[in-house]
């Protein structure tokens, strides 16, 4: 099955508290699957390699086998085809796992898209975010107490 995927992710504050956005549609643009997930606080970067490697699973789930991959982050798509560097070792250890899931598509492929063409990734990252900041606010906001 051949499917495009649009992955997402981002902080507020950076890092901060972060989210990731994932649409996957088949070829006719139906959604077969979208991810809208708190992740904790992290940097931008490491959120837009959370998206990716979340989508890819889902698509690996979901049974395809064919992947087009559109990405509005220009770092994530130029590391990983090896036209930049990769110097942050947590980036790169992110990378190989990327990669992997990469390599068990039948036909796969990457590319840096505007941002306005990765809305609905967009959206669902948003989503996480919020989520991720609420989750930041209540951690905040619990007292810690220890438990006799």
């Amino acid at each position: 099955m051949k499917a495009i995927l649009h992955a997402d992710g981002g902080a507020r504050g950076n890092p901060g508290p972060a989210g990731i956005g994932v649409v996957l549609t088949d070829e006719s643009d139906e959604v077969i699957g979208e991810i809208a997930r708190g992740i904790g606080e992290a940097t931008n970067n490491i959120a837009e390699y959370s998206a990716l490697i979340a989508g890819m699973e889902l698509a690996l789930d979901k049974g395809v086998t064919e992947i087009e991959i559109r990405l509005d982050s220009e770092l994530v798509v130029s590391q990983l085809k090896g036209d930049w560097k990769i110097k942050s070792d947590r980036l790169r250890s992110l990378a190989v796992k990327a990669r992997s899931l990469f390599d068990r598509f039948e036909s796969a492929s990457i590319a840096h898209v505007p941002r306005e063409m990765n809305a609905d990734a967009d959206k669902l990252a948003n989503q996480g975010m919020d989520q991720a900041m609420l989750d930041y606010e209540a951690d905040r906001e619990t007292p810690q107490t220890l438990f006799e």
